[in-house]
């Protein structure tokens, strides 16, 4: 993806209904359907973004995009994630707030190798509850996520009824140190910084 403008919501066309998210200025993540699994693939890659306009910045994200897309997906579904190494630099991917074997949970060194530039790392684990989280690195973590690596994994209910909303939007805020006539965020002075995940839903 070259436009960060938002997208249109990717409606379902098989599987359980739910009510898409629309991503502000960004995407959801196409998916296909091997068997039980739905299968996405995510690349972890420089990517440069217009912040404002005139206003370019050289970052670091997937698919293309910085925050990465939009996963969506629904409860008691079985998700594999090929995960693809376009960086300069070992990466993982860590997903944030979902129930997981440990082996699936992205933590370099700890309890997967880390994935080399280049190479493609597997994840495949059951969504056990619904909810909206979020996908970071977990190795370099803090340089790569002051990079902007970081997109949403939203879990829709198994039950399209349970709270069902007339239109659902997230969107991701985040704060880069770019200095005037520079391109790269500074990311020595953004070791403590705060991101800030929303989920706006509009009930009928």
């Amino acid at each position: 993806m070259t436009d960060a403008s938002t997208q249109a919501p990717l409606v379902p066309t098989s599987g359980p209904d739910y009510q898409p998210v629309a991503t502000l200025n960004g995407w959801t993540l196409p998916w296909r359907m091997n068997g039980d699994w739905k299968e996405f693939h995510l690349v972890a890659e420089p990517v440069e973004r217009e912040l404002a306009p005139g206003m370019k910045a050289y970052l670091w994200g997937y698919n293309g995009q910085s925050p990465g897309p939009t996963i969506e997906a629904v409860e008691g579904d079985k998700v594999r994630i090929f995960v693809t190494n376009k960086l300069p630099e070992n990466t993982t991917i860590h997903w944030h707030g979902q129930r997981l074997p440990n082996g699936m949970d992205g933590v370099g060194g700890l309890n997967q190798p880390h994935i080399p530039p280049g190479k493609t790392y597997v994840y495949e684990f059951l969504l056990r509850r619904s909810g909206t989280y979020m996908y970071h690195p977990h190795s370099d973590e803090m340089v790569q996520m002051a990079m902007g690596m970081m997109g949403f994994f939203v879990v829709h209910p198994k039950d399209p009824a349970f709270r069902r909303v007339a239109r659902d939007f997230v969107f991701l805020l985040n704060a880069f140190d770019i200095e005037a006539g520079s391109y790269v965020p500074k990311v020595n002075t953004m070791l403590d910084f705060n991101l800030w995940c929303w989920n706006s839903r509009v009930f009928p």
